[in-house]
């Protein structure tokens, strides 16, 4: 009997009471009113949504390495990685940043979170142009990669794809492409800032280029030894990787609507919970390969993200622009999918779910 669609988010349902249960306790402690209490419920409640709205996308991307991936490999994502994503992005990335940039050591950094939640935030604003520059490098190789495919024989906007992936021969044409923009944005900042911006770029550039080549070589010595080329550690690194690149944005934007890291933990890892109940649910329904379009929008999504973190050293965009621009392009995919579907007589029974993810 197939599972339905509400059945993957039981555990996401389960963590949303907790979670709404924990950000009510912690409201109370905090403000010591009712009315204390339901606002920093709602900001819980706020920061959920805006952590599933903006990763949409990330949950696609995810569904589509995972589907290349080993059972075991997939299973150890979905258990150590969402780990990793709910307490290694949202407690302990912020934590670090503080750490490095006010040179303190954990333990100050959790009594600055606690005592002086203000300065807290302060510190973490000061840190956004590194976080901006980094991350959209990141995700913007990750986009651009996707649609400079010379194999790529699927194209949703047909008249752009179809020539940007005749480029593809050329190497290292992605690369040029974020340095270009890299250098654009660049110069729209002062001295200091160009500077700090131009690096953190660069290390975003960098990791992306080292965890591809690392995910490649450990891929292909597990695919020698188990005599089957599917993803492995490599691709579990990968993913990883991917997943810190788009909490940047969440765990940022989660400290315009509060100070409290406690807050922003809750709020984020209750939303962190519906990315995993949704890549499952791509995973084993095989809703990616029955919807040919909605990869593409996804990346589009990826690539109009990593703009607007580059855009956000220049100006504040508001999260909910981020958020319902990726939604829109999803569901714009989504819609073009079912088109094509009706149009060609493609029926969900036509397409075969993957094996069971966990």
């Amino acid at each position: 009997m197939e599972k339905s669609s509400y059945s993957y988010f039981t555990w996401a349902f389960i963590v949303t009471v907790v979670g709404l249960a924990l950000g009510a306790w912690v409201g109370w402690n905090f403000t010591g009113t009712i009315s204390g209490t339901l606002s920093i419920f709602f900001i819980c409640v706020v920061l959920a949504v805006l952590e599933i709205s903006l990763s949409f996308d990330n949950a696609i991307v995810n569904a589509n390495k995972l589907k290349e991936m080993t059972p075991v490999w997939q299973q150890r994502f979905l258990t150590w990685g969402i780990l990793i994503a709910v307490f290694g992005m949202r407690i302990v990335f912020p934590l670090l940043i503080v750490v490095i940039a006010a040179n303190v050591g954990p333990w100050a950094a959790i009594q600055l979170a606690i005592a002086e939640p203000e300065e807290y935030s302060r510190i973490m604003g000061e840190a956004h142009l590194s976080i901006a520059a980094f991350g959209g490098t990141f995700l913007m190789m990750v986009a651009l990669t996707y649609f400079f495919d010379e194999h790529k024989d699927i194209h949703w906007v047909h008249a752009i794809e179809s020539r940007v992936s005749k480029f593809a021969a050329i190497k290292g044409v992605e690369i040029a492409f974020v340095l270009i923009l890299m250098l654009i944005f660049a110069s729209f900042l002062d001295e200091t800032e160009s500077a700090t911006f131009i690096l953190s770029a660069i290390y975003g550039l960098v990791t992306f280029l080292a965890v591809d080549v690392l995910g490649n070589v450990l891929d292909q010595q597990q695919a020698a030894l188990e005599g089957a080329a599917k993803g492995g550690f490599g691709a579990f690194l990968y993913l990883e990787v991917l997943d810190a690149s788009f909490s940047f944005d969440g765990v940022i934007g989660a400290f315009a609507l509060t100070n409290n890291l406690f807050i922003i933990a809750i709020g984020l890892g209750i939303g962190a919970m519906y990315v995993r109940s949704m890549t499952i649910m791509l995973v084993e329904k095989g809703t990616l390969a029955q919807y040919r379009y909605l990869e593409h929008g996804a990346f589009y999504a990826i690539l109009i993200l990593s703009v607007i973190m580059y855009a956000q050293s220049l100006t504040h965009i508001p999260e909910v622009i981020t958020g319902l621009g990726g939604a829109g392009l999803i569901g714009l995919s989504l819609w073009s999918s079912i088109r094509y579907n009706r149009k060609h007589g493609v029926e969900d029974s036509d397409v075969t779910p993957a094996p069971h993810a966990h």
